[in-house]
Parts: structure tokens; sequence; C-alpha cells
């Protein structure tokens, strides 16, 4: 319904949840949109977040020792999911059944909701007045919330959430997000010169 409130197609909403199978990523596309960004903006936003499954790929690579010939078709389904639980079995064989059974029933289902979601949006019509444009941003913080316990992590959530909702009057749509994901960088550059300082204040002290 998301998808379908920021102007996107039946078809276009199916073709984005087969293709973009990262929940993050989709959000993010259909928000940036919704805002009235331009397709490459949102496009960038999206590919942005979807850069932590290529740090998963690299992991499960090793752990799953797949055929070269399997490799490109399952890395559509390395997610959050079926890293986690990969990582969590006791052996390679263990794990290459958790990957495919997480990857292939949550694959399925959500592409399954994605169509019936859609049908439903067609069938109520004006979803912007039923305000389904803020169930993606709301959804995305519920994904995100639960995942910020350090307080490094929590100083990037804080950064971004300043960065983007600052520049949203003054950038194009879909840019504050590009410009926020500068977070990280600058939080871990802060604590890294903050214990360099610490450092040779001790080293001074003696």
């Amino acid at each position: 319904m998301t998808s379908a409130g920021s102007g996107l197609t039946l078809l276009q909403t199916c073709a984005l949840s087969l293709l973009v199978f990262t929940g993050a990523s989709q959000f993010a596309l259909v928000g940036a949109l919704a805002a009235g960004g331009g397709p490459f903006t949102a496009a960038a936003g999206a590919f942005f977040l979807g850069v932590r499954n290529a740090f998963y790929g690299l992991r499960l690579s090793q752990l799953l020792a797949l055929p070269r010939a399997v490799r490109p078709f399952a890395a559509q389904w390395v997610i959050d999911e079926t890293t986690a639980v990969s990582l969590a079995q006791p052996g390679r064989r263990s794990a290459r059944l958790g990957f495919v059974v997480t990857g292939l029933s949550l694959y399925v289902l959500w592409n399954v909701t994605t169509l019936l979601g859609a049908l439903g949006a067609e069938a109520i019509g004006d979803t912007a007045a039923w305000g389904l444009d803020a169930a993606g941003p709301a959804v995305f913080l519920a994904l995100l919330a639960p995942m910020l316990r350090s307080g490094t992590e929590r100083m990037v959530a804080g950064l971004a959430v300043l960065l983007g909702l600052g520049l949203l009057p003054v950038l194009p749509a879909g840019v504050p997000v590009l410009v926020a994901a500068l977070a990280a960088p600058v939080v871990l550059w802060a604590r890294g010169r903050r214990r360099a300082s610490r450092g040779d204040a001790g080293e001074g002290e003696l």
C-alpha cells in the first residue's frame, strides 16, 4: 500500500518487491518517491541502505560454500533474517538448510503480501486520504529502533535524524537521506579523535 501511495502501479510495486528483496531499501525508495524525489535519488538512497547485504554475503559465502552456479541466485536471499538463521547453525549443512528455508518462505510471503497490499490500495482508491504515506517511515523506524543498542548506534541515529530533518526544507526530496548517511562516518571519526586525545592526555601525565 505504501508503494501504491507513492504513485507506483501494481506491476511496478510487484516488480520492486521481486527484484529488491530487502525491506529497508524498498521503504526508502518509495518514501523518497512519495516525497517528490527523483527516481535516481530514490534509488541511490535504497542502494546505500542495501550495502550491508554485501557484507553479509562475504560472510555467508565462506559459511555456505555454495557452487558458483548457485551463488548469483542465492545472493537475492542474502538479508538480515537469512544471515541470522544461517550463522546460528552448528554446521554447514544445517546452515544451508536454514538459509534456503528462511529465504524461500520469506520471499514467497513477502511477495504475496505485497501483491495483496497493492490490490487493496487499488480497491480503496486515494491512499493519501488514508494517511498511508506515513506507513513507510513508521515501519522503517519500527525495524530500526530495536537495533540501537549501543551509545554509538544511538548517536549515529540521532545525527542522521537531525541531518535529514534539518536539510529537508533546503534540499530536493530524497537528497537529505543520502546526506544523513554521513552520520556514521562522522560519529566514528569524532569518537576516534576523542579516544586519541584521551590517550595523548594519559601519556602527558606519565
